[in-house]
Parts: C-alpha cells; sequence; structure tokens
C-alpha cells in the first residue's frame, strides 16, 4: 500500500468562497476534502466538477461530515461571517485534526477567532475581496499567536494555489470594499429603475472605466447573498442610505439567485460555473443614413481626438475650429498624436498616411455644410452648445446627422436648440478616443431610428463598442462612477484615512487600474467637481452631492495630475 504524496487541503463551507478555493486546490494537484451541511450545495458543486474533469472523483472529497478533515494539513474555513457560525466551525475542525486552519473572515477578528477555536498558534486569516480565482490576489493574516510553521504553510498554500500574495490591510479593506459595495449597489438600483440594461451598464463600465469585470458581473461573482450582508452590515453601522440593499438586490436574494455559485444571478452560468453570454441582438441590415463624411466642431482634446478616429477610419473629417491658429495647431498636433500611435504599435505608417489626406481645417460651421455627420466637440456649457446647435440646424443638410458628446448635459436641450430634434443623438467618446473603446449612446425621445441606427453602425465601423444610454445626467459610466468618488474624498473628514493605502487596496483587492484617489487626480479635481455639481443640480440624489473638501482642494488650485497639485503632490 502505498501513500499518495499529493496534500491534503479541507475546505469547509461551498459557497462562492469555499468553491473558488476548491477549485484552485484541485487545479494545483492537491486532494481535497470538502464538508457543507447543505446537501444541495454539496451536489452542485460534485456536478461542476464532473463537468469540468472525470477525473475529480478521485482527488475531491465531497461530505457533510468535519471528521473527513482529519488528515488534512491545511483547513480553509468559507463559511457565513458570522461569529457564532465559524466559532462553532472552527472548534469544531480544531477537535478532529491538526491542520492549520485558515478563516476567510472580511469582518471578524482573526485574533478573537483564532482564540475561540481552541487552538490559536494553528489559526490566520486570509483576506481577499473578491473570491479568488488562478492568479488571483491574497493577503495572509498571521495573529502574533500563529505559530511560524503554521505562518509558513499558510505562505506555501498562496504560492502552490497559484495566487499573487499582496498587502491590504485591514482597514483600507474595510474602506476599499464600502466604496466598492455602494457602487454596486447602485448599479442594481440603475438597472432596477430601467436607465439601462444589464449588459450596457457592465460593458459602460468596464470598457469606460478599464475594470476586470462590470459591477452586475462582479455581484454574482461575489454572491448576492453575500453582497447583500455586507451591505446591510455597513447600513446598519452607517445610517448611509447608499448602503441600503437596492431592492432588486434584496428580491434575488429571497427567490434564491445568488449569482455564479447557483447558476443564476444578474446573468446566467453553465455546469462549470462558466459565464454564458446571450445571442447578440439583431441589429438593422440596411442603414438609412450611412456617414461617410465627418464634421468635428471644435478643437480641443476631445475633438482631435475623434477626428483623428475618423480619419483612421477612412471618413474625410473637416475639423471645425474658432480661428485659423487654432485649426493649425490641432492638425498638427492629431498628426503628432498619429506618430505616436504608429511608434506603439496602434496602427501603422501606411494608415498615418492614409488617413493625413483625410484631415482637414475650416474656421466655419458652413464647413458642416455637406457632411453626413457633424459631431459637436466644445465646450461642456449648455449655454455653448445651444448656440452652435442652432447654427448647426440651419448650417447642416437635411439627412445629415447631428452629435453631441457631451457627457453630463442634456441632449434634448441641445436637439432642441437646432429645431430639428429627431436628427440628434448623444455619442458620448471617452478620453482619450483613440484609445478607448467606449462610446455611450444617448436616444431622446425624438430621436429617429435612422439616425440612432446610422450612429450605432458608424461607431462600430470605428471600432468601438455602444451602449444605449437613457438622456439623464452622467448616462451610465459618470452616473455610477462619481459618486464612488466623492465617497472616497468624504473618507478624508475621518482621521487616519491613508490615501495610498486606500487606492492599494482596491487595486490589489479588487482588480481595478487604479484607486479612487489616482482616478481623481487623473480625471481633474476640477472637471470632477464641475461634474458633481451638474449631477446633483439635474438628479438632486444625495449621494450625487459634491465632496466639500474636493471644493476646497479645487479653490486653493489644486487640479490634480495636470498641475501636479491634488491628492498627490509634484513629488509623488
Amino acid at each position: 500500500m502505498t501513500t499518495d504524496p499529493r496534500p491534503l487541503t479541507g475546505i469547509v463551507g461551498l459557497g462562492t468562497v469555499g468553491e473558488a478555493f476548491l477549485r484552485l486546490a484541485h487545479r494545483a494537484g492537491h486532494r481535497v476534502v470538502a464538508v457543507d451541511t447543505d446537501l444541495d450545495a454539496l451536489a452542485r458543486v460534485g456536478n461542476r466538477l464532473k463537468a469540468v474533469t472525470a477525473g475529480a472523483a478521485e482527488s475531491v472529497v465531497l461530505t457533510h461530515d468535519v471528521a473527513a478533515l482529519a488528515d488534512a494539513t491545511v483547513v480553509i474555513e468559507a463559511v457565513s461571517d458570522d461569529l457564532a457560525v465559524k466559532t462553532d466551525v472552527l472548534r469544531r475542525v480544531s477537535e478532529v485534526s491538526q491542520a492549520v486552519v485558515l478563516t476567510s473572515t472580511s469582518a471578524l477578528s482573526v485574533p478573537h477567532l483564532a482564540i475561540a477555536s481552541g487552538r490559536p498558534e494553528s489559526v490566520a486569516g486570509l483576506r481577499f475581496l473578491v473570491p479568488p480565482g488562478p492568479a488571483g490576489t491574497v493577503e495572509p493574516v498571521p495573529t502574533a499567536m500563529t505559530a511560524p510553521s503554521a505562518v509558513s504553510a499558510v505562505d506555501s498554500l498562496i504560492a502552490q494555489l497559484g495566487l499573487t500574495r499582496v498587502e491590504i490591510g485591514a482597514g483600507p479593506a474595510a474602506d476599499a470594499t464600502a466604496l466598492v459595495m455602494a457602487y454596486l449597489n447602485g448599479s442594481v438600483a440603475f438597472l432596477d429603475a430601467g436607465h439601462a440594461t444589464r449588459d450596457d451598464i457592465d460593458t459602460a463600465m468596464r470598457l469606460g472605466c478599464g475594470l476586470p469585470a462590470g459591477p452586475l458581473q462582479l455581484l454574482d461573482t461575489i454572491g448576492l447573498d453575500t453582497a447583500h450582508a455586507t451591505l446591510t452590515r455597513l447600513h446598519r453601522q452607517t445610517g448611509d442610505a447608499s448602503f441600503s440593499p437596492a431592492p432588486l438586490l434584496t428580491r434575488m436574494v429571497d427567490s434564491g439567485r445568488l449569482g455564479s455559485k447557483t447558476g443564476e444571478g444578474f446573468h446566467t452560468y453553465d455546469t462549470e460555473g462558466q459565464h454564458t453570454t446571450d445571442s447578440p441582438a439583431d441589429r438593422p441590415t440596411t442603414v438609412r443614413r450611412p456617414v461617410r463624411t465627418v464634421a468635428v466642431v471644435g478643437s480641443g482634446v476631445m475633438a482631435r481626438g475623434i477626428a483623428e478616429v475618423t480619419a483612421t477610419a477612412g471618413h474625410p473629417t473637416v475639423l471645425v475650429a474658432r480661428s485659423g491658429d487654432k485649426a493649425d495647431a490641432a492638425l498638427a498636433a492629431i498628426s503628432e498624436s498619429l506618430t505616436r500611435a504608429v511608434r506603439r504599435g496602434r496602427i501603422t505608417a501606411q494608415q498615418k498616411a492614409a488617413a493625413l489626406p483625410l484631415l482637414s481645417a475650416a474656421t466655419t460651421v458652413e464647413a458642416a455644410a455637406d457632411r453626413d455627420l457633424v459631431i459637436e466637440a466644445v465646450a461642456e456649457d449648455l449655454d455653448v452648445k445651444r448656440l452652435l446647435f442652432a447654427r448647426l440646424g440651419t448650417v447642416a443638410k437635411p439627412e445629415a446627422i447631428l452629435a453631441t458628446t457631451t457627457s453630463s448635459l442634456s441632449v434634448t436641450v441641445c436637439a432642441e436648440a437646432g429645431g430639428r430634434p429627431a436628427d440628434v443623438v448623444g455619442m458620448h467618446f471617452f478620453n482619450p478616443a483613440p484609445a478607448l473603446r467606449l462610446v455611450e449612446l444617448v436616444r431622446t425621445d425624438s430621436t429617429s431610428d435612422d439616425v440612432f441606427a446610422g450612429a450605432q453602425a458608424f461607431a462600430a465601423g470605428l471600432g468601438k463598442t455602444t451602449v444605449t444610454c437613457p438622456d439623464r445626467a452622467g448616462f451610465i459610466v459618470n452616473c455610477l462612477l462619481f459618486p464612488y468618488l466623492g465617497a472616497a474624498v468624504n473618507l478624508l473628514r475621518r482621521p487616519g484615512t491613508d490615501i495610498e493605502a486606500t487606492d492599494t487596496a482596491v487595486q490589489n483587492g479588487y482588480g481595478y487600474p487604479m484607486g479612487p484617489f489616482a482616478l481623481l487626480d487623473t480625471i481633474g479635481l476640477d472637471v470632477v467637481l464641475a461634474i458633481q455639481h451638474r449631477l446633483y443640480d439635474q438628479l438632486a440624489r444625495p449621494e450625487q452631492k459634491p465632496a466639500p473638501l474636493l471644493e476646497d482642494l479645487v479653490a486653493v488650485g489644486a487640479l490634480g495630475r495636470k498641475n501636479r497639485k491634488g491628492f498627490r503632490t509634484a513629488g509623488r
């Protein structure tokens, strides 16, 4: 008789977290004993494992009996974040096994649980903000009582499972969780209100902010019941209405739609737990207002970026500036941008050579008279935009599509100023336009089907992904993003908040490309403040209220990265 040399890892609790660790341990070649008192959970996980590999049954034991953990070297506890439940599980594990025990608590004291287990020298924590998958992030959390051998066992397990060890910290983790949970909750309320579809919300936030997953898919990954419990706890602790679980989230939890672990949440999942995608919606095969020629009115960063994209895509493009000097400077800037794009491999030298002759400049809007599409990209000021649309309404040819690039103003008001509202659509490109794929398409009550379909087909031809938005302040991305940024600023009113640590926790814990304070500096504090004011003025919702500390920073000239004074100074 030979002894199996493979490590034996125990897991207690087969919810989202427990199943995630089971999959990692199985992938790493461990033998696994997984314990859960819920027979449905055992059956569900067993069926998924069989779908993944026929040999799963040989290396994984699924049982309701804690005694099966007797020979485990490490046990991961992944039951609900309730003190009584976790204490009971840890004590029972300690009675049957001498294994190192890792608790997955996110809200309870690891030292408290270690003492309650009866074997504090063998207990440590694992801190993560999203259930870990392959190459996921985790922070080991030993206590002063954890034995060195147990610390080594934790480090070894993290490496064996292919996880990345990171530093997060209890306080920053709590702040990051509060910020992201409020954002996720707001996304559910946004969906429930009918402002946008599930897929458009997820696509907009993923592409518009560079996130690894959209908010609704992230909720499915975390587990809707887990998110609901976390929000309920935060609401009870703070009284902040942004943490009061959205009614739709409550209804889904009550109906048993808990996310990927049950196969159905906001999205659906196959027997392997993989996200299943719906068939793409059919788009009109005939575009009645095709776009060949383009005018871009404006000469700022956004106008130049859009003109660069349209010319690179093969559309003859005229850029209309307020003066000859501005027009010449805009064309020179576009040429330089195309050179950088070639250097970075984003386009070829041939594409640059083909785009440049398609670009021209003018100083009066009459240059847009014969264009199929006229894109307004002037200052984000409603009076300025209304004056321009009043002019375009008479200058543009009758069959032209008129588009505004506003990010926070009313498309309807712009459209009415031109006297031909059926021809107007919102096309919110994201900066930098040549690099970012998302375009928020805003359809007003008056926008004709032909105009919307023409704008959608045009954006697709540019290589952009479009989402359909309501004509509502902030559309999708800004409406959901800016409360999150404002909440981050408001954390600074509390003693002990560490800007760097909070940013790092959001990055390491949720995989975001940057934390909220770095993002605020990148956007520009004055820009953020102006958009916050518009959102609050138009929506009058408390979560959109401008952050007072942001007002103070802008008042003293701290604008962020553009003048090297913001949440980080010039030397950092």
